[in-house]
């Protein structure tokens, strides 16, 4: 098969010090393909929402953005950029800047070389602990991989990565439904169900504190337990 166009899926949320910043470096990466990035701002209240206004009137060919009327969360906003997809291949990106788009060429290459149907980034292999990843947070990422694995049959180190880069026609084969961080392994349970060649490839990493941004908390992790176990079993 013939890959010509890449999809960037960009969840946003509250995002004033980074959105600039990510979007250039996405655009920038040369991937050997088109790019289209959607983002989808998930009513953003901190002045994201009116940056990403002003880029919208620029009618950038490569950038679509959507806005939630009204919040959903990550899981929501992945759901609305998914329906916008038309790239052969799909990645998911961050709006922060603990993820690097300049591990995109890797993460890609399995899929066009056609040795995987989906290929996730791991931010643990080659390493003990990321860079800035609070030992608390390590240890849930690692939990919850665990019991995904025990579940789902895959073999994976890091099944919370955010990016999770699919063919795109197997990413319009699912319906998905959970609204926050809970897409994290709803999505991983859908691909186990279709038996997807599934492999990682070790990524760049910075991590950040919840005092500089990061959203997910420990609510969100006893949510995933709950979650990996209701799409295991789901009809």
């Amino acid at each position: 098969m013939t890959y010509s166009k890449l999809s960037v899926v960009m969840p946003v949320y509250n995002e004033l010090d980074t959105i600039n910043e990510i979007l250039e470096r996405v655009r920038n990466v040369e991937v050997g393909l088109k790019k289209e990035i959607i983002l989808v701002d998930d009513c953003s209240t901190d002045g994201t929402r009116e940056i990403l206004k002003e880029i919208s009137s620029k009618n950038l060919p490569d950038v679509k953005i959507v806005f939630h009327e009204r919040n959903g969360g990550k899981g929501m906003a992945l759901r609305t950029g998914f329906q916008h997809v038309t790239g052969d291949i799909t990645i998911i990106q961050d709006a922060d800047l603990e993820y690097n788009p300049g591990d995109y060429p890797n993460l890609i290459k399995s899929i066009i070389d056609g040795k995987a149907d989906v290929v996730y980034g791991s931010r643990f292999l080659g390493r003990i602990r990321p860079e800035g990843m609070a030992f608390s947070n390590f240890w849930a990422n690692k939990t919850l991989t665990v019991i995904s694995n025990l579940l789902t049959g895959f073999r994976i180190t890091d099944m919370e990565t955010c990016y999770k880069v699919m063919k795109s026609s197997i990413l319009k084969e699912m319906k998905f439904e959970s609204e926050r961080f809970g897409i994290e392994p709803e999505i991983t349970a859908k691909l186990a169900k279709r038996k997807v060649k599934l492999v990682e490839v070790p990524i760049s990493y910075f991590g950040r504190a919840h005092d500089e941004g990061k959203k997910i908390s420990w609510k969100d992790g006893v949510s995933a337990i709950y979650n990996i176990i209701k799409f295991r079993f789901q009809k």
